[in-house]
C-alpha cells in the first residue's frame, strides 16, 4: 500500500511542479516584450546606449602616452606592442604603438596599469572586419615624442571613441543612414 501512496505522491508532485513552470512562462506572455530591434530600430546607435564603463574596444590618446610600458607588462595575453627608443636630441620616442584586439580579452588590466589614463576602453565593439589581420591597431604612424604629464596633473581626454573610429574605417559603414533635415529628407 505504500509503494501505491509513493507511486500518486509522485505523480502530484509532478503536476504541480509543470503547474508552476506554466505560470511562470504565462506570466511572460502579458509582459511587454524587451528585445532591442538592434541594429536598425533603435533610437539612436547602441554604443551610445551602453553604460559609460562598457568594456569595448581600447584606443589609446597618444598625446598622454608617456611610453612607460605599464600597459604592455599588465597584459596577461600579449596583445599590446610598444617600442619607445631614446634619441640624444628629441628624447625618448615612441616608435611603435601596436594592440591586437583579435587577441585582447578585454580584461581591463592595462587600463588600470596606465599612469596617465592614456589607454582607455571605448563603448564601442562592432569593428567587423572580413580579415583579421584589419583588428591590429597601430597608434603611431611615425615616431613620436612621449607625453610630459608630471603626478597628479589634470589630463584632457578626446572624446571615447573618436581615435578608433579613424583607426577603423569601414567598420561602422553598416549603419543604416537616416536622412536628416539637412539633406532633404524629413525629421
Amino acid at each position: 500500500m505504500g509503494a501505491f501512496r509513493d507511486y500518486f505522491t509522485a505523480i502530484g508532485r509532478s503536476v504541480l511542479s509543470l503547474a508552476d513552470g506554466l505560470a511562470v512562462t504565462s506570466s511572460y506572455f502579458l509582459r511587454k516584450p524587451i528585445t532591442v530591434q538592434y541594429p536598425d530600430r533603435i533610437p539612436k546607435p547602441l554604443a551610445q546606449m551602453l553604460p559609460e564603463r562598457s568594456r569595448g574596444f581600447l584606443e589609446v590618446d597618444m598625446d598622454l602616452c608617456t611610453g612607460c610600458l605599464a600597459c604592455a607588462r599588465a597584459c596577461p595575453i600579449d596583445c599590446i606592442h610598444i617600442e619607445v627608443v631614446k634619441d640624444e636630441e628629441r628624447g625618448r620616442l615612441i616608435h611603435r604603438f601596436d594592440i591586437d584586439l583579435a587577441k585582447c580579452m578585454f580584461c581591463g588590466l592595462c587600463v588600470e596599469a596606465c599612469p596617465t589614463t592614456a589607454i582607455l576602453h571605448t563603448r564601442e565593439f562592432e569593428g567587423a572586419m572580413g580579415d583579421v589581420r584589419n583588428l591590429m591597431l597601430s597608434f603611431v604612424d611615425e615616431p613620436r615624442p612621449t607625453a610630459k604629464i608630471k603626478k597628479g596633473e589634470a589630463v584632457e581626454h578626446k572624446p571615447s571613441g573618436s581615435i578608433i573610429r579613424d583607426l577603423m574605417p569601414g567598420a561602422w559603414d553598416t549603419y543604416p543612414k537616416k536622412p536628416s533635415s539637412d539633406e532633404g529628407g524629413q525629421a
